[in-house]
């Protein structure tokens, strides 16, 4: 098999396979997943970054932007809907940010 198929565990058949980053989550059931890929040029053979964009299928909705996710081709589900969300493999830390005044400090008034 080549580097982006595996055997699907559902129907048996080979079917194409990504690794991206969720960039929108804000349609019903619906992600955006980006995908980059990286080849050499085929002249000067520096590494040349390309990146797509996806629709998958997500039917929890578990899916936030940033996630790490592996999306798995399947049969057309919609206009533009052609992955399914398989699985999260990373889920970045929410960034906590702490006031630096806390509400129980008074000011002094002059």
């Amino acid at each position: 098999m080549s580097d982006g198929e595996q055997e699907s565990e559902t129907t048996g058949t080979s079917a194409k396979t990504r690794i991206g980053t969720v960039v929108s989550d804000k349609m019903d059931k619906t992600v955006v997943v980006s995908a980059e890929r990286q080849y050499p040029h085929p002249l000067y053979e520096k590494r040349v970054s390309r990146h797509s964009k996806f629709y998958a299928h997500d039917e929890e909705n578990e899916c936030r932007t940033g996630d790490v996710v592996l999306i798995e081709e399947t049969r057309p589900l919609s206009k533009k809907k052609r992955w399914r969300f398989v699985e999260l493999i990373e889920r970045p830390a929410a960034e906590q940010v702490e006031a630096t005044v806390s509400p129980d400090e008074e000011t002094d008034e002059v």
